[in-house]
């Protein structure tokens, strides 16, 4: 096995990735409510014919079989999706290995509100649309967080918006996607090729054998990620866990409290791919699949099983289970609310949690494939409870004390 040399420790610190992070999160956040809103607009417009071709459009190759030919859609789906959940992945060892949720006491509240804000959206889901056996398989639908649109909600308030609350909301929507990637292997994959996933295994292991002898470049791990890619997507496992996998096997450099190693891979790889990502990848994601045509749609469909499940589970199953479960913690001793968070903000970022888009849109596309009608509700529940959520939260933490007077304030 070659050995790849580190970089020199004469190479300067690069700047912290959680305050670039949420620097760009918060003006991401903006870029993909205007792709939602530009794809909403086209899809409603004469250029809906030639926006629904292109997508479907087939590219070639045929990469599995189970998928048919690659479309436009597809790469977005599953190849550009797979970096993002690559950089996902990064940001969730970085967290734990290096950053907020590095030690038990921190983990815990996060974690708790995080289950909580993913069990009880999916109740409400089913209680709601659980009836109707082909729609169960959206339960996990109104469970996801998409921490770049909160973030930019967030940011609209301005300094209204403490470094408290938007910590405990990426930290909370840090652990919300550990959970969701975890569904997305469990729940979401289906006629599974042993041999290709046995070739997965192999090379995950490769890449653990190159963590362990402290190989230091990254181009390595993007290729071993790339080959990953497809023998997941061949094994029928859905490929955008490959990203997860292949971040989890990345070599971190800590740096506590000071700014991120450039002598650390994972700090490099997720400064590099954060613009693309923010910038890139998640927008051309919601303009790909937030493009809905409203024609021949009724007022009638608000009241369809389906779209009431995922806009009740986001809007009130979010707040409940987020507000609820921290209050459940502080009653109960096991972890107290952030400090200078008082009830009020604290439900305030519960509501934004409510915001579902991007994980929660491409959860649908999982839930019911090929079958457009459902898939055209799921984008109706989804952009209405987010954007009750959205708005909400953000008219609570507008109007809401921004300082503490007291414990139980």
């Amino acid at each position: 096995m070659v050995h790849f040399p580190t970089p020199p420790r004469t190479v300067r610190k690069i700047r912290s990735a959680l305050r670039t992070f949420l620097a760009q999160e918060a003006t991401s956040g903006i870029v993909l409510m205007a792709a939602a809103a530009l794809a909403l607009v086209i899809a409603n417009s004469p250029l809906a014919d030639a926006y629904f071709h292109t997508l479907h459009r087939e590219t070639g190759p045929v990469l599995a079989p189970a998928i048919g030919p690659m479309t436009v859609h597809l790469w977005i789906n599953d190849g550009l999706m797979a970096v993002f959940f690559l950089f996902v992945g990064l940001e969730i060892k970085r967290e734990l290995v290096d950053g907020q949720l590095a030690s038990p006491a921190r983990r815990r509240l996060p974690v708790i509100a995080a289950a909580a804000g993913m069990i009880v959206p999916a109740l409400v889901f089913l209680a709601i649309a659980g009836g109707n056996p082909p729609l169960r398989a959206g339960w996990a639908i109104p469970a996801a967080t998409d921490i770049a649109f909160a973030i930019g909600v967030l940011a609209l308030l301005g300094p209204r918006a403490s470094p408290a609350l938007k910590l405990f909301l990426t930290t909370v929507a840090i652990v919300d996607d550990c959970g969701a990637v975890a569904i997305i292997a469990l729940a979401y994959s289906s006629g599974i090729d042993l041999v290709a996933l046995a070739g997965a295994g192999g090379l995950v292991l490769l890449l653990l054998v190159l963590k362990q002898r402290r190989v230091m470049q990254v181009w390595p791990y993007l290729v071993g990620f790339a080959a990953l890619w497809w023998l997941v997507l061949l094994s029928g496992v859905h490929a955008t866990v490959a990203g997860v996998v292949t971040a989890a096997l990345i070599p971190v450099t800590k740096s506590p409290g000071m700014p991120d190693s450039a002598e650390s891979p994972l700090h490099r790889l997720e400064h590099a791919l954060s613009p693309w990502v923010a910038f890139g990848i998640v927008p051309l994601f919601a303009f790909a699949n937030a493009g809905v045509s409203f024609a021949g749609i009724t007022p009638a469909v608000a009241l369809d099983p389906l779209v009431l499940g995922i806009a009740g589970g986001l809007f009130l199953g979010k707040q409940a289970g987020i507000f609820g479960g921290v209050a459940l913690a502080e009653r109960f001793g096991i972890a107290k609310r952030p400090a200078g968070m008082s009830w009020l903000q604290l439900y305030g970022v519960a509501l934004l949690a409510g915001i579902g888009f991007t994980m929660s849109l491409f959860i649908g596309g999982l839930a019911f494939p090929g079958n457009d009608a459902l898939q055209d509700e799921v984008k109706i529940g989804v952009l209405a409870g987010s954007t009750l959520a959205a708005v909400a939260g953000w008219l609570v933490l507008r109007f809401a004390p921004t300082t503490r007077k007291g414990p139980n304030a």
